[in-house]
């Protein structure tokens, strides 16, 4: 699936409540602009027996109070199995990348997202905080706001 073709999923499966899908349309451009900063339309993630995405908590080396919670997302289904830990059964699934961004929001214990562009190297990898695309998602929710006539979205939904 393309880019586009992956927000207009989104949509398709958004609640059909009146205001999710205005919303998920709302943030579409949003979810597009970050993905074409990566390399990738799909990516593996680490998943658990019970569906759930693999978190991983990093601490920092001189100050181990500090820390924050990530998800990778590999470009190949080999470095997500060869980055699995062998004590926890994982798998690893693809994952559209607008999908990852999407689900971003959804987990509120989640600080950044860590995408590994190339095979075989998960030494380098392009971090998106979760500040970030809170931000953009805010902007593109007002924005829409100001633009839509019928205020159809919520004034606190971001």
């Amino acid at each position: 699936m393309d880019l586009d073709q992956q927000i207009q999923t989104l949509i398709n499966n958004a609640p059909q409540d009146g205001t999710t899908p205005l919303i998920v349309d709302a943030i579409g451009p949003v979810l597009k602009l970050l993905a074409q900063q990566l390399q990738h339309l799909d990516y593996y993630l680490l998943q658990t027996l019970d569906e759930r995405w693999v978190l991983t908590t990093l601490s920092h080396r001189m100050r181990p109070d500090l820390s924050k919670r990530v998800i990778y997302a590999f470009s190949s289904h080999t470095d997500a199995l060869s980055f699995r830990t062998p004590k926890a059964p994982e798998h690893a699934i693809a994952v559209p990348v607008t999908h990852i961004l999407f689900q971003m929001i959804a987990m509120p214990n989640l600080d950044s997202l860590v995408f590994f562009e190339s095979g075989g190297n998960l030494a380098t990898g392009t971090e998106i905080t979760r500040e970030q695309v809170q931000d953009l998602f805010r902007c593109a929710l007002e924005q829409y706001r100001v633009s839509s006539p019928s205020g159809t979205i919520p004034p606190d939904i971001a």
